[in-house]
């Protein structure tokens, strides 16, 4: 009756040394450690990187605890400071011979001190948030400048459509900085062009420039249109960030609006300091353009002439120099989507989804280029890279375009990642980059710690003074619930903060009311003269419906927490959902167990230890 088949204790046994294998590394502290990662998406960190670290620290007579290669950086564990220090000022002179264009992030870090076969299986230690262990805080400038620019550049194709379309004949279109000069071919146009110009695009304000016989319209934002479109460039950048941010489980972020031209990003909790400023420093934007392929532009690729008017020189991801015009077709803000695949010739390629206008842009630019180019742009630090140059074979319609080249599979999912992320409206360059130590200091960092371990010592105590051994029962299913809960919050690399905290004591309260429920039902059952067997039978099977009723209920709020808050409210939800799973499975599960183990051997069972039961006279 009371007794477990043998895999059932086996299914106990593996959850407790799980659940002890995932909450070990909590308790060995942190090492000081130099973390390389790539600072560029074309360059990739692999196991070879991994022994050119190890080569140069040798050379340097630094001796590292270990060299390891893990996801996408290499890590480099030291026993102090100092040589950190030392290990880091080394590799970055072996790694980034160019300090003005690296290749390569070098960053301090600190990575756990647990052993590497601790870390072999991925057992890891979960992170503290900002207000207990403190974390990675950027301050971020947007270039303005470059916003203005853009916006001129796009100005410039759209008055030249419109010239086109009206019939109006000029000299030439240009983007003088930020300002657009329309070039007239006689004074006599200068009304019809002027009024078209006026009417068509307000934001504008155009001003006539003599210059000796030629006459120029300039025409520059307006101050609260050029207000505008820097709000716009700010307000994309946080939007991106936080896309991009999310998109790679970075936990709790906060990015905020800090005057005309700053964003704030607070990643809490954040070891990896090399991956975060990795993420932040990003800013992979998308551009379409067209080759030019001609005799001009082959002179100036062959190093006998010059670049032609109106066009720059990139390079290919092959290495193989190129000639694109200055007029941007399309941009990353029309792409809806981007995934990673495969080409028809079973090639890594990157299939690209294009909004309503991007997709008919794309359309009437493919029916009139057929038999030439078209480029397409990764440009990432302000530094552009042709990915791929096809020639245009028919019409491409329907908004979906395909991205192939020479890339990996891993390439063409890091490159769907940046500019699935979105497209920075203007480049940022962080200006400040510190680790914040905790908020709330250290004092309360240790009272958080002491309020979970007195509460669960004073249940502890109470449990086994008011019901004996099936007290000891509940209190051991409580050490495991708790172990369980620390072990699930390492293996998902959750962040815990203070709110977090708060949740893990809320827990330990409604997971000891599970076996109260338990104890108190089985007592109630030898209350009626039940035998002591019968009664624990009947006292679990009686009390589960009431212990799944209440905790489900609880799971609601918190799922409700969960949906609908956001910082340490989603904080405290994540831990207090997982709480109600893990005591639901060792309040009943597990202390079912160990009475099972206790009592269901004896097969003539006089009386339990379950405290003092009060018969009615």
């Amino acid at each position: 009756m009371n007794r477990y088949p043998w895999w059932k204790y086996l299914i106990l046994a593996i959850a407790v040394v799980v659940g002890l294998l995932y909450t070990l590394p909590n308790f060995y502290g942190e090492a000081p450690a130099v973390q390389v990662s790539s600072a560029k998406a074309t360059v990739k960190v692999d196991a070879a990187l991994a022994d050119r670290v190890r080569q140069a620290l040798s050379q340097a007579g630094l001796q590292p605890d270990f060299v390891n290669f893990e996801g996408n950086s290499v890590r480099a564990r030291f026993a102090d400071t100092d040589t950190q220090l030392k290990a880091r000022d080394t590799v970055a002179k072996v790694l980034n011979p160019d300090a003005t264009d690296p290749t390569y992030i070098i960053a301090l870090n600190l990575v756990s001190r647990s052993p590497q076969w601790l870390t072999s299986m991925r057992a890891l230690p979960m992170y503290l948030g900002l207000d207990l262990r403190g974390g990675v805080h950027f301050l971020m400038q947007v270039d303005m400048r470059t916003a203005l620019t853009k916006k001129a550049e796009s100005l410039t194709g759209d008055i030249r459509s419109l010239l086109r379309d009206k019939d109006l004949r000029h000299a030439g279109i240009s983007r003088v900085g930020d300002t657009v000069e329309v070039r007239l071919r006689d004074a006599a146009s200068q009304p019809r062009i002027t009024e078209l110009l006026t009417e068509t695009l307000p934001d504008l304000l155009w001003t006539p420039v003599t210059e000796g016989a030629d006459t120029k319209l300039v025409g520059v934002l307006k101050p609260v249109a050029a207000r505008k479109v820097q709000d716009q460039a700010l307000t994309q950048n946080i939007n991106t960030l936080h896309n991009r941010i999310n998109e790679l489980g970075v936990a709790e972020p906060v990015i905020q609006q800090q005057g005309a031209d700053r964003v704030v990003v607070q990643l809490p909790g954040v070891q990896d300091v090399a991956k975060a400023k990795d993420i932040i420093g990003r800013t992979a934007t998308l551009e379409v353009r067209m080759v030019d392929d001609s005799n001009e532009a082959q002179a100036a690729l062959s190093g006998s002439g010059p670049v032609p008017f109106g066009t720059e020189r990139y390079l290919e991801r092959g290495g193989r120099p190129i000639i694109v015009k200055r007029q941007v077709l399309l941009t990353g803000e029309n792409l809806t989507d981007a995934q990673p695949g495969f080409d028809e010739n079973q090639q890594p390629a990157v299939h690209l989804t294009l909004d309503a206008r991007g997709a008919r842009i794309f359309r009437d630019v493919t029916r009139e280029s057929i038999g030439k180019r078209m480029a397409i742009l990764l440009f990432e630090k302000g530094k552009g890279e042709v990915v791929t140059a096809p020639t245009i074979r028919s019409e491409i319609g329907g908004g979906r375009v395909q991205i192939s080249g020479s890339m990996t599979p891993v390439e063409s999912a890091d490159t769907a990642l940046l500019l699935r992320a979105g497209s920075l409206a203007a480049p940022m360059e962080i200006i400040e980059e510190k680790l914040v130590g905790p908020s709330l200091g250290a004092e309360n960092i240790a009272k958080g710690f002491d309020s979970v371990t007195y509460g669960f010592m004073a249940v502890g105590v109470f449990m086994c003074a008011y019901y004996l051994l099936f007290g000891v029962f509940s209190t051991l299913a409580l050490a495991v619930n708790l172990l369980l809960l620390v072990a699930v919050l390492s293996m998902l690399q959750a962040t815990l903060s203070l709110p977090g905290m708060a949740a893990i004591a809320l827990v330990l309260g409604m997971a000891i009311d599970s076996n109260v429920l338990i104890n108190e039902r089985v007592r109630e059952e030898l209350r009626n003269g039940t035998s002591p067997q019968m009664a624990i039978h009947l006292g679990y099977e009686r009390a589960w419906g009431t212990i799944l009723d209440s905790n489900v209920t609880t799971l609601i709020a918190g799922v409700a927490l969960l949906a609908f808050g956001s910082g340490p409210v989603r904080g405290f939800a994540v831990v207090h959902c997982l709480g109600i799973l893990t005591s639901m499975f060792s309040a009943v599960f597990f202390s079912r167990g160990l009475v099972n183990l206790w009592y269901g051997r004896q097969k003539r069972l006089a009386k339990v230890s379950i405290g003092q039961v009060w018969k009615p006279e």
